[in-house]
């Protein structure tokens, strides 16, 4: 056995930390320009999102493949009877790839004549940001770290245990 396998969790819980901190850092710039009406371009605010793909395609299954065949291998006494292919050719396993994007949702308009950025009709063109949207996805972002801590935690805890052995 590599010793790299034995901090695979460590590194899945490190990316969806980062992934999650990530995701609250764009929800916060959200929430703090949610009045801004005219950015560096002249145009109004444009809502951030974070788009997660899995890094690279395909390597979830290839995962779940190996440590399928892992445990066809071992007999009841957990000892490798051997024989098989583990598949050690295919793509590693890279977790989650997390990338900023804006929203394309249309922006607001509010009817306000005496802004100075309003138009010519009176409106004035706001952010396509909802706070309350932005609020459930903090709470969900937070809770989704939370999860990933939770999981680094009791990795490591397996993972000090087994050395005590």
């Amino acid at each position: 056995m590599k010793i790299e396998k034995i901090f695979a969790s460590f590194n899945i819980s490190a990316m969806g930390l980062s992934a999650q901190r990530k995701r609250m850092t764009a929800i916060a710039e959200n929430i703090a320009n949610v009045e801004t009406t005219r950015t560096e371009n002249g145009t109004p605010y444009k809502r951030k999102i974070v788009v997660m793909r899995a890094s690279p395609e395909g390597s979830f299954q290839v995962a779940l493949r190996n440590e399928t065949i892992g445990l066809k291998i071992t007999d009841e006494k957990h000892f490798s009877v051997g024989g098989i292919e583990f598949f050690e050719d295919e793509a590693p396993i890279s977790g989650v790839r997390a990338e900023i994007v804006e929203d394309d949702s249309p922006e607001r308009l509010v009817y306000n004549p005496e802004h100075p950025d309003a138009d010519e009709n009176g409106y004035v063109h706001m952010p396509n940001v909802n706070i309350i949207v932005e609020m459930v996805d903090m709470i969900s972002a937070t809770r989704a770290y939370e999860a990933n801590v939770t999981a680094f935690n009791a990795s490591k805890n397996i993972a000090k245990d087994a050395l005590e052995i």
